[in-house]
């Protein structure tokens, strides 16, 4: 393995770790951190790719670093409000801690620990991948969205929901900005008592791709983009995208 190599190994690994050890608290800091809107965000990204999607039924629809399995219950439920009949809901996710808590919550929904590049589960056999508040911390991204294409059938669905970053941020942006780097932290950070993983989360998306960028990387994976929205002061981007 290359020296570049095993820098991503070794960063991907702490990632995950970190995770590990807030998964207990992760449920209750993120609703109180994002103000309970995530949950509107997450209705969002469903309703519109299930009205993409144009299908009465799905075989599967796999979410990609589900964490605690949140997202994998607004698709069950999004669909049953639609009258959609949806095979097999999965989750994949690296963090043994963080499926542990999704699998005592959702225990009906399917698992697998995996990380995001290597997805265990045959070419051309989901409908739907999302992947939401999780891209970013995806090391080696290109390699991820390449592997989404893979496990998407044609014409399947990819949904990113995520914090992205804004290069030229507003006057209410720059609110944000000030939120999510100064206050957010701590209030994660008083909750789980690991400030550090708090940290991180500012720092993760000052890091990570502009929405352009996310758009130039699916494009390059083989996704066509059918839909690109920011929501609530731009704190978050949806982008759904075609596999070709």
């Amino acid at each position: 393995m290359s020296s570049h190599g095993k820098q991503n190994k070794q960063k991907q690994e702490k990632i995950v770790s970190m995770f590990d050890d807030i998964a207990p608290t992760y449920d209750t800091a993120n609703r109180v951190m994002s103000m309970g809107v995530d949950k509107s965000w997450r209705r969002k990204a469903c309703d519109l790719a299930y009205e993409f999607s144009a299908k009465d039924s799905l075989d599967k629809i796999v979410d990609v670093a589900c964490g605690t399995g949140d997202m994998m219950d607004f698709w069950r439920d999004r669909a049953e409000k639609s009258g959609i009949v949806i095979g097999e809901i999965v989750g994949v996710d690296p963090s043994n801690g963080m499926v542990d808590v999704a699998r005592k919550k959702y225990p009906k929904f399917h698992y697998h620990i995996s990380k995001a590049t290597e997805i265990p589960l045959e070419d051309e056999s989901s409908d739907i991948l999302s992947i939401t508040y999780g891209i970013r911390n995806v090391v080696e991204r290109e390699e991820a969205l390449v592997e989404f294409n893979r496990v998407l059938k044609k014409d399947g669905l990819v949904v990113i929901l995520e914090f992205m970053k804004n290069e030229n941020p507003s006057f209410l942006g720059k609110i944000r900005d000030f939120y999510m780097n100064k206050i957010l932290p701590k209030v994660g950070g008083f909750i789980s008592k690991n400030l550090e993983a708090y940290e991180y989360l500012p720092n993760s998306i000052e890091d990570f791709s502009t929405v352009e960028n996310m758009q130039n990387e699916l494009k390059s994976a083989g996704f066509d983009i059918l839909y690109t929205k920011s929501f609530s002061m731009d704190i978050s981007t949806l982008i759904i995208a075609k596999k070709r």
